[in-house]
């Protein structure tokens, strides 16, 4: 499927139902229940992966709730690598920061500067490329219904993000991150206008929107690669 046909199906998809946007921006509210939408978020791959067109119903809550727990889970270890480079990098800048500004000027703190900035550029595109391989990992772990383990199938992860090609698929996400960004703004900019109280009404929807907008996007986009898959 072209990346504009994914695009147009996952923006048109939440506005089939405005009731469930309205009840996972309930959900996303309040804490601990919260996780019961992130458990939804596995539910409309599912739900597409198997087909359907419609937005998933809030029933068997006590699953959503596990599910919601086991995404949590699968988004913490793969944050682990993250925060170990990020924690190398803190402590190379804490130990040569003081020395540096004590004893290096001109080019030398220059080069310290620029040597920071690498850093936190490395560090950014570690945390995109392992944020893209998570993405997949969750697909993959609601294609075989929840089951966590299949989160760290790395190969088979790998192999499909390699059949829908990196290119493809990082345009797909930074379509989704940049359709977000506006859908926040304009729920923001609509909800000072409300005197700011709308605020809190006008952004629980747009992540609810956003949430459900991008988990059909990537669960469309892993049917694809699933699809040309050799069983």
């Amino acid at each position: 499927m072209e990346i504009g046909e994914i695009i147009s199906d996952s923006v048109k998809y939440p506005s089939s139902d405005w009731t469930k946007i309205i009840i996972l921006a309930v959900i996303l509210l309040i804490p601990i229940v919260n996780f019961i939408g992130l458990g939804y978020i596995l539910r409309i791959i599912k739900a597409t992966l198997a087909g359907l067109n419609e937005l998933p119903d809030f029933d068997e809550v006590g699953d959503m709730f596990i599910d919601g727990l086991k995404v949590l889970i699968v988004g913490i270890v793969y944050a682990i690598p993250i925060w170990i480079i990020a924690a190398i990098i803190g402590a190379i800048i804490g130990v040569v920061s003081p020395a540096a500004t004590t004893y290096y000027v001109g080019a030398d703190a220059t080069a310290m500067i620029g040597g920071m900035i690498a850093s936190y550029a490395v560090l950014l595109i570690v945390a995109l490329i392992v944020g893209l391989i998570e993405i997949i990992a969750i697909a993959n772990m609601a294609y075989y219904d929840g089951d966590i383990g299949a989160a760290f199938h790395f190969s088979d992860i790998l192999n499909y993000i390699a059949t829908i090609g990196w290119g493809k698929y990082l345009i797909v996400y930074i379509t989704i991150a940049i359709i977000g960004a506006v859908i926040s703004i304009l729920a923001m900019f609509i909800g000072l206008l409300l005197l700011f109280v709308g605020v809190f009404i006008t952004m629980p929807l747009a992540m609810s929107y956003i949430y459900m907008f991008g988990s059909r996007a990537i669960a469309m986009l892993f049917a694809d690669a699933l699809a040309e898959t050799p069983v």
